[in-house]
């Protein structure tokens, strides 16, 4: 999961051709002709964080992560990649790494200057996690949900873009996360939606772009008050609330920088925020460990984000 809205950028590598001197040339042999540019390019990202949120949730107990991943693109607009980041395992129980691949498309309209879309696939892997791990802490090594699948999830998307504003909306093939009805929900969440809405602006001052971000989480699917679990207790019938969708937001300023001749330095400082201070919270279901642990964090609230990394 990657905070902002996914932009590859697509790069040229020109093979610059080397020239003789005149007078070093023999007259009657012509200048070796120059190379093709490459029409693919790949970048590698690396980049610490000192909380990991996504979506505005955060997906490390508020703690740091260290991510990473590479990129490749095609001068036709085709992009692929994978990334990488550590998570925790209260949330995903068994797992602590999230790794994720997605493909698509970019694309300009010609007609209007600095209009594009996107188009793409994403998937998000939880090697060794599942839902049938969860354990809870008033009934320490029991499985609530033993029927439950992976948390794995895959989305389609569209964006559009216009300059330094962009939009996109996703939308789940699989259920949410492995929400379903073995796992206590009131049935399939497939079709769960995100609705993003990402600013980067250039500001006149020091290089800093300023950025901006809302988003709505709308889970087509509740916890089900009535779910009978294994160990006969299950949480979502005293919850405070049993649906898990809010609106977050993010504002903050980046600024790119190179580090004596290595270039590719970003580092970054964000607000982020979201609505949902019910189901999120330490008194929610979101917030509880799923591991049988009896920690329990507000994952919604608001704080400041750190973020130093570097592409190459």
């Amino acid at each position: 999961m990657r905070n902002s809205l996914l932009s590859i950028a697509m790069l040229s590598i020109f093979a610059m051709p080397t020239f003789s001197h005149a007078e070093d040339a023999p007259a009657a042999v012509a200048a070796a002709p120059a190379e093709p540019a490459s029409a693919w390019a790949a970048t590698a990202n690396i980049s610490f964080v000192s909380d990991y949120y996504f979506r505005g949730i955060s997906q490390s107990w508020h703690k740091p992560a260290v991510q990473g991943g590479f990129d490749i693109s095609h001068t036709s607009g085709f992009y692929a990649g994978m990334w990488g980041s550590n998570v925790t395992p209260n949330t995903y129980p068994d797992a602590s790494v999230e790794i994720d691949a997605y493909a698509g498309y970019n694309g300009t309209i010609p007609s209007v200057e600095g209009l594009g879309y996107t188009v793409g696939l994403y998937g998000y892997f939880y090697p060794g996690g599942s839902w049938n791990k969860y354990t809870y802490f008033t009934a320490p090594g029991v499985q609530q949900t033993p029927q439950g699948g992976k948390w794995d999830t895959y989305e389609a998307n569209f964006g559009v873009s216009y300059k330094w504003l962009s939009a996109k909306a996703s939308v789940t093939l699989s259920d949410w996360f492995g929400a379903e009805r073995e796992t206590g929900w009131d049935g399939s969440t497939k079709g769960t939606t995100y609705f993003e809405l990402n600013a980067a602006y250039p500001l006149p001052i020091g290089g800093l772009t300023l950025i901006g971000h809302v988003g709505h989480l709308n889970v087509s699917g509740n916890l089900d008050v009535n779910y009978q679990s294994s160990s006969g207790q299950f949480p979502s019938a005293t919850l405070e609330s049993t649906s898990p969708d809010y609106t977050d937001w993010k504002i903050g300023l980046s600024k790119s920088f190179a580090i004596g001749k290595t270039e590719g330095w970003n580092a970054g400082v964000y607000y982020v925020d979201s609505s949902n201070d019910s189901y999120w919270s330490n008194r929610g279901y979101g917030g509880s460990s799923f591991n049988g642990s009896t920690e329990a964090k507000s994952l919604s609230d608001g704080r400041f984000v750190v973020t130093v990394g570097r592409t190459f």
